[in-house]
């Protein structure tokens, strides 16, 4: 959900240190590129070198790195780098130097030179969390737009019970998905995408199958991840990495991935059809390679693969179905067709006449088809098309 986000982690004096570990490989997982900043106390309570793994990245914590060699941290350029800096956890003393300005050690050297937003967390016992001079300077950060993660009530380092710890790593990793992820119906929702080819076997060696990369789904499955859903992506024979974020489970004829579609469909919300399933499958699998002086290849009999997206249009309940179309002739019509007798939603069609759309490219040309109407798109990145129909899928709701 954070692929190509790029957060500032700021790790002041404070025993909550600690959950900065957790933190760290939280945001990590879900894609994030991570640098930490340290002040010179918070060495005293979890080591750089702890982090620095998790994040792995160096970690930060003096201006000079290396006097001899003349080698210094650019905090101007870390500052200008993230897109939020994020201060957790927030001690009272660096509270204090951010609201005055003060500028003594290399995480504040990097906060006044943020040009993103910043976010904090702050922990401390609770007298200080409940003393005037802390409140005031929470206001006033607040009111120069910084996001004030509100104290956790609990027990705290001094023995007493009350408010003042930071919040835990999972609900601050809460908050920076809703401060980064933007917000969209389709946060939370569980979509099933299939994508590439399926290939149905002639016998052990031999396959009947089509030209399909894969690359139109899998761009499908990233995008609907960095917007918030949960989605699991059923992927023919291709050899595209899974994007970050996403379950995905591996098929490789159509007959597995309908009972792969089967078997998540009850629990989705949206299924996205965009694998090219083979419409037909040879009737008898040869359990040992056919030779060619037989002639055994001359004739073979096929059967129809089934119709998966009819099978879903006719169970589905609260269920939104897309599905893909890849037409040579009278496409518009046949597309409508497709939709009517199926029961979708919506359906992409994809034109071999269009150069540069089809089947192994990076560019699509798309035209959607709803019940009521239908919308031309132009030539663009796959990743595009894919925006553009979430985008589509996210107006439903």
């Amino acid at each position: 959900m954070l692929k190509g986000k790029k957060i500032l982690l700021g790790v002041s004096g404070s025993i909550a240190a600690y959950k900065t570990t957790t933190l760290t490989r939280l945001l990590v997982k879900a894609g994030a590129d991570v640098r930490i900043v340290m002040t010179p106390s918070a060495l005293s309570f979890i080591t750089p070198l702890t982090l620095s793994t998790l994040s792995k990245n160096p970690v930060y914590s003096a201006y000079v790195t290396d006097e001899e060699k003349g080698v210094w941290t650019n905090h101007v350029e870390l500052g200008k780098w993230a897109d939020l800096m994020l201060i957790a956890p927030l001690s009272a003393n660096t509270l204090s130097k951010m609201v005055c300005g003060e500028c003594d050690n290399l995480l504040m050297a990097v906060y006044l030179s943020a040009t993103c937003p910043v976010m904090v967390a702050p922990a401390m016992d609770m007298d200080m969390a409940e003393h005037w001079t802390t409140l005031q300077n929470l206001e006033q950060l607040a009111n120069k737009d910084c996001k004030i993660l509100s104290f956790a009530d609990g027990e705290l380092a001094s023995g007493y019970t009350g408010k003042g710890r930071m919040q835990e790593p999972e609900d601050i990793f809460k908050a920076v998905i809703e401060f980064l992820v933007p917000s969209t119906n389709l946060r939370g929702k569980h979509i099933i995408i299939t994508a590439g080819p399926t290939h149905e076997a002639i016998d052990p060696v031999r396959y009947i199958g089509n030209n399909s990369s894969g690359k139109m789904g899998f761009a499908l499955a990233e995008t609907a991840a960095e917007m918030g859903a949960y989605v699991t992506l059923i992927s023919g024979p291709t050899y595209l990495d899974t994007p970050s974020g996403v379950k995905r489970i591996d098929i490789v004829s159509a007959e597995q991935l309908f009972e792969q579609v089967k078997m998540n469909f009850g629990g989705a919300d949206i299924l996205i059809m965009a694998a090219a399933v083979a419409d037909y499958r040879p009737k008898e699998v040869a359990e040992e390679k056919l030779k060619k002086e037989k002639q055994a290849l001359n004739t073979i009999e096929l059967v129809e693969t089934t119709d998966i997206l009819a099978y879903c249009g006719n169970t589905k309940k609260h269920q939104r179905l897309v599905g893909f179309a890849l037409e040579t002739n009278d496409e518009l019509n046949n597309a409508r067709k497709k939709l009517k007798n199926k029961k979708l939603d919506m359906l992409v069609l994809n034109s071999l006449r269009d150069e540069g759309a089809g089947f192994g490219t990076d560019t699509n040309k798309v035209t959607f088809v709803f019940p009521d109407r239908e919308k031309f798109g132009e030539l663009v990145s796959k990743k595009t098309v894919a925006k553009d129909i979430l985008n589509e899928v996210d107006a439903f709701y």
